[in-house]
């Protein structure tokens, strides 16, 4: 059905993002991948909500749409992990991966994408949150975790979809593949809208 509405349709995903383009590629769009490359930076002073959505549009507006015809849609999007009102993004090196999932252990946090859709005539924005509650894990998890996953390209230092989220979450509110950085339901419906 989504083939057939957006037949005729460019359909463009700038993000870099393997569980993005695994997850559109689910949905069963034809799409491409021009990689967007800005530098994740938010005024002070925004709720979390604003900030993924702010990153969102970041991302669609440094775009070149000069190159591109009338029917294309751009799809950005940016994930955040927050645990209250602090916002913990893309761990730097083991040492805090480490800090990131024993700050996360045994509590509830939210996962919070913004998705940005943009064509040359238009731009829609919406946002899914999400919440992710953690058993309490221990050194030993944590440690196996990073040593045989590497999660630094992830916000909050883990993806969902590997070993950690086998073991260590008791329960979800919300999308789960909001968690992996697309929400596929939501981006379903605002597209056949857009």
């Amino acid at each position: 059905m989504i083939k057939k509405r957006l037949s005729g349709r460019r359909i463009i995903l700038a993000s870099q993002s393997p569980r993005r383009q695994y997850l559109l590629k689910e949905l069963g769009l034809d799409f491409e991948i021009i990689g967007s490359s800005v530098k994740e930076v938010y005024p002070e002073g925004l709720q979390p909500k604003e900030i993924a959505i702010y990153l969102a549009e970041l991302k669609a507006c440094n775009f070149d749409f000069s190159r591109l015809d009338e029917q294309a849609i751009v799809i950005t999007a940016d994930t955040i992990v927050c645990l209250g009102d602090e916002i913990l993004g893309k761990p730097a090196g083991y040492g805090e991966a480490v800090a990131m999932l024993q700050k996360l252990s045994g509590r509830k946090h939210d996962v919070i994408t913004g998705v940005c859709l943009k064509s040359k005539r238009k731009k829609h924005i919406f946002h899914v949150l999400s919440s992710v509650y953690f058993k309490e894990l221990s050194l030993e998890e944590i440690e196996y975790y990073i040593d045989n996953f590497q999660p630094f390209d992830k916000a909050g230092g883990y993806g969902i979809q590997e070993w950690i989220g086998y073991v260590g979450i008791d329960k979800i509110e919300g999308s789960f593949f909001n968690i992996m950085g697309l929400p596929v339901k939501e981006l379903y419906e605002e597209l056949l809208k857009f």
